[in-house]
């Protein structure tokens, strides 16, 4: 289908990447950069997706165009869109990085990273995850600013909630950040920390991160419900949330924290209180 095949440079821009990135940092086993080039990934990828229909036709169709296009020359809908995933990516991108580089490197792959053929594979699913992830701004533009649909109160409501979602991810993180570096110069000696969006929730910053990636889908649905699109093109751009979700609350996110805070506060009554009080990821949602 044309539209998918237009996401064909998109595709082997995020591969590409990774595949580099592996073969710098897979010999080295050093992880130190590996959320870095997730960052790059996305911010690579949407710049791909974002140009690439302009140079086409720039320079396949040999029309006349500006050396650089307009902002007018993109629809709003898309503007927001590849707006959020910079902002998000380039965020996120730089905090985990630095925290890396502080920390030494990424405990996550501390086994990993000395053997080559897993930590290469983790390049490449890093590749999938970008994809399939940032899919509702890929998707969003492959097609021509001008059918774009005028944004409309489901635009208005993602965009909201993509931009209270960040905030949220936001404050987790520096609130984080704030008390770590409040317990290395010793004033305080609390063994976790258990206030602010911390005490709604016991992994707050990924359920920003869901909330953002929902409010992305639900900015591209209108776009992608448009006849531009095969039938049910927007339930698979669902896959963005979805993924985030599972990745978080079931894999790499919040079972090896938890597993992290039972080994090491597993007899402490203030850890099992905080357990049995504070929901494990929804505010409102379960503590177990």
């Amino acid at each position: 289908m044309p539209v998918f095949s237009s996401l064909l440079p998109t595709v082997i821009s995020a591969y590409g990447l990774q595949t580099a990135l592996a073969a710098i940092f897979v010999p080295r086993a050093n992880d130190k950069f590996f959320d870095l080039g997730g960052a790059l990934g996305f911010l690579s990828t949407t710049f791909v997706s974002f140009y690439y229909p302009y140079i086409r036709v720039k320079i396949w169709d040999a029309a006349k165009l500006t050396p650089t296009p307009l902002l007018s020359t993109f629809a709003p809908r898309q503007i927001l869109l590849n707006l959020a995933l910079v902002a998000w990516s380039t965020r996120l991108g730089s905090f985990l990085f630095t925290r890396a580089i502080v920390r030494g490197g990424d405990s996550r792959f501390d086994e990993l990273k000395h053997q080559p053929v897993g930590f290469t594979a983790c390049w490449m699913l890093q590749a999938t995850w970008v994809l399939t992830v940032g899919l509702p701004v890929y998707l969003s533009n492959t097609i021509p600013a001008a059918v774009h649909p005028p944004l409309r109160t489901l635009d208005y409501l993602g965009a909201a909630l993509f931009a209270g979602s960040w905030l949220f991810e936001i404050v987790a993180d520096r609130q984080k950040s704030a008390w770590r570096e409040s317990k290395d110069a010793k004033e305080h000696n609390e063994k976790f920390i258990s206030h602010g969006l911390w005490g709604l929730s016991r992994h707050p910053n990924y359920v920003g991160e869901v909330g953002l990636w929902t409010g992305i889908w639900l900015l591209s649905i209108s776009c992608l419900r448009t006849p531009y699109f095969p039938r049910g093109t927007w339930l698979l751009a669902g896959a963005s949330p979805l993924v985030t979700w599972f990745i978080v609350r079931n894999v790499s996110g919040v079972p090896p924290l938890e597993k992290a805070g039972d080994r090491k506060f597993g007899d402490d009554p203030k850890w099992q209180e905080y357990k049995r009080t504070v929901p494990v990821f929804w505010p409102w949602g379960s503590r177990g």
